[in-house]
């Protein structure tokens, strides 16, 4: 299942793409989706099975922009 990590600046969402892919996680940057409900239109896209890892890389950057963690729920996107 795909994790989005939303992000409120493009800068700190590329950022974190790169740690990401770093640290061995494949990971893209994709179109932050309507239902985030933030402006800067991009936010890291990864698999679920990556998400503890991917939580733990968050954890080691001070991220401020950082919105929150969505998951696909049938059609749409939902904050975990």
């Amino acid at each position: 299942m795909t994790i989005l990590a939303v992000f409120r600046s493009r800068a700190q969402t590329l950022d974190y793409v790169a740690a990401l892919k770093n640290a061995g996680i494949p990971a893209s940057a994709v179109a932050t989706p309507k239902e985030a409900g933030v402006g800067c239109g991009i936010s890291a896209k990864f698999e679920e099975n990556f998400f503890a890892r991917a939580r733990f890389f968050l954890q080691k950057r001070p991220y401020a922009s950082f919105s929150g963690f969505m998951r696909r729920t049938g059609d749409k996107f939902v904050y975990l």
